[in-house]
């Protein structure tokens, strides 16, 4: 089976975070449920706080680093996306907004998409539906019915093997199942020749003749 790229994308602001942990909790669910089905995946996480300062660079100059420039096209080329973001003032954060800002409009148009939030109470969990699916819709994203949201009093020893982790398993089998079902992303290489060798060749040979038959129509000055 052809492998598969997943990225997961974390915007928790301390280290450690519960957003990362939720981020990698969903990602190995997702390369459980794809491996159980004979696909192989290769997973790229990636913390957003390391590049807070680019990410806003980019925004003013309209030019991405070159480190961030590599994090926005794994993410253009990956068969499946994983979005995690803490959630403050009923919305996703500032610092994961801006990320996806600066995306491709079309990158993650019927890309699959996992929504993952953390919060303090699990008060702020309708923000996953009224904030953050309307943006991946936005973006024309194939977001999974199962978005996860984690509060504080979930990470407990008896939640977080309980409903916690049911959600966590559901929502990767979701979205292993879309990457599976879909032909794996191919990113065209802009330096790539599209034509032969021979058939520049020929072309340049066209070209040659064209320029004798102009050279033939001069006119001679008097």
């Amino acid at each position: 089976m052809t492998r598969r790229r997943l990225v997961v994308v974390s915007a928790g602001l301390s280290q450690p975070s519960s957003t990362r942990l939720l981020a990698d909790q969903l990602a190995g669910a997702t390369r459980t449920a794809l491996e159980d089905s004979g696909i192989p995946v290769d997973v790229r996480v990636v913390e957003l706080r390391e590049y807070a300062h680019d990410l806003v660079n980019h925004l003013l100059t309209g030019f991405a680093p070159q480190r961030l420039r590599e994090v926005l096209d794994a993410v253009a080329g990956a068969d499946g996306l994983i979005a995690v973001t803490p959630i403050f003032n009923a919305s996703y954060s500032g610092l994961f907004k801006l990320f996806f800002d600066v995306v491709d409009g079309a990158a993650l148009a019927g890309r699959p998409v996992l929504m993952g939030a953390t919060g303090g109470t699990a008060r702020h969990s309708l923000a996953l539906e009224h904030a953050v699916r309307p943006m991946f819709a936005y973006l024309r994203a194939a977001t999974v019915p199962t978005a996860v949201f984690a509060a504080t009093e979930d990470w407990a020893a008896s939640a977080a093997d309980g409903a916690l982790r049911g959600r966590i398993r559901r929502a990767g089998r979701e979205l292993a199942g879309e990457m599976a079902r879909r032909e794996p992303v191919t990113v065209a290489d802009p330096f790539a020749l599209t034509s032969s060798f021979e058939e520049l060749l020929a072309g340049a040979g066209r070209l040659a003749e064209d320029r004798d038959l102009l050279d033939g129509d001069e006119v001679p000055a008097t």
